[in-house]
């Protein structure tokens, strides 16, 4: 693999933003999941991402900042996105906003919109290499387009580091499942992709959110997504013959394979795509999960269930 060349080359974050500035794809830890990065405003670069992914180019990648300012360069930013800014940034919401400079990140990491879905990366070492490199990178999951998204540096590199020029190792990915997205076009906010700044965190900030949010703005939305090799189960408290059971909650299955033991929706969220990797590698006849409550947290679990089961209930 390329990742050789870092080991020799010095200080992995100006390696990675050199990678970055060359045209290159960079492995990149966030508090979310792993990405694969690359200099949003270059097509060649961005058409590279979605080559190694195999990811349908009519799904937009979120650009990743250094910060507010540097969202607001790229992005028209009202009195609520700036709100939502300043109570979750750096952190894992993404928010959809007119574009403002299309150059900057490009067509084919807007997927052809007039918005642009932007972030700042809870992670310090993400936003080191961002700021570093001096621009907008988009750096959707590292893994292959429907696979659960790597949550530590060995799955990244696994996955998709055969593509990658550079790759920065950030350690377990705190948060475990990708960033709650919220739209703010046409005068309405709305909630497209649950993660783990909650709905009732946000409505705590902006007030009740509109119905019917415009989802083809937002990665993540595939209904077969997020799923391991084997097949899933959901909500089912027993597993079949040749079946793992993910648990949640005390007493629920095998330690070894619980999502959480003592019933923590951030533990479980922390644990989710890991889990099913572990899983898939003893090759199950199916993998089955435990129910999960859809409060706060557990919407956004709930999600990527059931898309990684095939159904959107």
């Amino acid at each position: 693999m390329r990742q050789e060349r870092q080991d020799l080359a010095g200080d992995p974050i100006d390696v990675a933003a050199a990678a970055l500035r060359n045209g290159e794809l960079v492995i990149l830890p966030t508090e979310t999941v792993y990405g694969l990065a690359a200099d949003a405003g270059d097509p060649r670069a961005v058409a590279a991402i979605f080559e190694a992914k195999g990811r349908p180019r009519f799904n937009p990648l979120i650009a990743h900042v250094a910060d507010g300012g540097a969202a607001e360069e790229i992005a028209l930013f009202d009195d609520r996105a700036r709100a939502l800014a300043d109570a979750f940034w750096p952190g894992p919401l993404t928010l959809v906003v007119p574009v403002r400079d299309r150059r900057r990140v490009c067509d084919l990491a807007r997927a052809g919109l007039d918005s642009v879905a932007v972030r700042v990366p809870g992670h310090v070492r993400a936003r080191e290499v961002i700021t570093e490199f001096g621009g907008p990178v988009v750096a959707p999951s590292a893994n292959r387009s429907g696979r659960p998204s790597p949550t530590t540096f060995a799955d990244a590199m696994e996955e998709t580091g055969s593509a990658a020029a550079s790759a920065v190792d950030g350690g377990p990915c705190a948060v475990g499942v990708e960033s709650t997205v919220v739209s703010l076009i046409g005068g309405k906010v709305a909630l497209l992709r649950p993660g783990s700044v909650t709905r009732e965190e946000i409505e705590a900030v902006v007030g009740p959110l509109d119905h019917g949010g415009e989802g083809h703005r937002s990665p993540g939305r595939l209904t077969l997504h997020y799923a391991p090799d084997s097949p899933v189960r959901t909500d089912v408290k027993t597993a079949r013959a040749g079946e793992i059971l993910l648990g949640f909650g005390p007493g629920v299955g095998d330690p070894r394979w619980s999502l959480s033991p003592t019933g923590d929706l951030r533990e479980a969220a922390a644990n989710l795509f890991r889990l099913f990797r572990e899983a898939d590698r003893e090759k199950p006849k199916g993998i089955a999960v435990a129910p999960i409550p859809t409060r706060g947290l557990g919407e956004a679990i709930n999600d990527r269930l059931k898309r990684a089961a095939g159904h959107i209930g």
